[in-house]
């Protein structure tokens, strides 16, 4: 939430925080910058506050905002600020947790945008959003009708398009067009990149793995994909 003040970039119509808590550390920064931005604070009873509260360990505040506006994907694939477009494409992720946490870790490495399905993947629910720590107010989303043809979109607008794939013979830790305008393209939980994604990728690579198991959580891929990519273009 702090980041949704600090960040600015959309409404927030209310701070609601319950009653009984120490204002102290984050809380205050919380309460200090909705007042700094004249937005109402409202003190709610803590069995109140619980009720109306939609995530399962509500930290003792709640924000009342408009929602996140999407973004158009040619819009994201555009260089902004004299930086080439860095891409995190999610293909049918559906655990909320690792969305959120795939964001906050994205937003980290400097990707300039995500992109996510509208079917079959999930969004940005109370649970994602909770797991990005606030970086769903720094990162511009586009949510497509479907991956594969974001991912032939993006090829014409010049954007190379990286896939992750435990099948791939290429090391992502060989990529060649790391530093160009590029999205890395995640696949879901289970069954990694959908056959038609894998297909319209112009790269695919792999995270070489070296223990027993034979492949990575969705989140953990992109902690090292992102951070991959963050690597080659500070190089340049």
């Amino acid at each position: 939430m702090r980041e949704l003040l600090l960040a600015g970039t959309r409404p927030v119509r209310e701070v609601v925080v319950a009653a009984g808590q120490n204002q102290s550390g984050t809380l205050a920064q919380i309460v200090e910058l909705a007042t700094e931005l004249r937005v109402p604070i409202k003190e709610l009873a803590r069995t109140k506050f619980d009720s109306m509260a939609v995530t399962e360990a509500p930290q003792g505040v709640i924000a009342r905002a408009a929602p996140l506006t999407e973004h158009d994907l040619d819009e994201l694939a555009r260089p902004a600020d004299g930086r080439q477009p860095f891409l995190l494409v999610l293909d049918g992720v559906t655990d909320p947790g690792n969305v959120g946490a795939a964001l906050r870790t994205a937003e980290c490495a400097g990707v300039t945008g995500a992109v996510l399905g509208r079917h079959r993947s999930a969004h940005i629910t109370p649970t994602a959003a909770k797991a990005a720590a606030g970086a769903i107010e720094h990162v511009p989303m586009a949510v497509v009708p479907g991956i594969p043809n974001a991912l032939a979109r993006l090829a014409e607008l010049g954007v190379w398009t990286v896939g992750l794939d435990v099948a791939s013979s290429t090391s992502v830790y060989e990529l060649i067009v790391a530093s160009e305008a590029v999205a890395l393209v995640v696949g879901s939980e289970g069954r990694g990149l959908s056959r038609l994604a894998r297909q319209r990728c112009d790269v695919v690579a792999t995270i070489p793995l070296s223990g027993h198991l034979s492949s990575l959580n969705a989140a953990a891929a992109v902690a090292i994909g992102t951070f991959e990519v963050a690597r080659h273009r500070q190089s340049y």
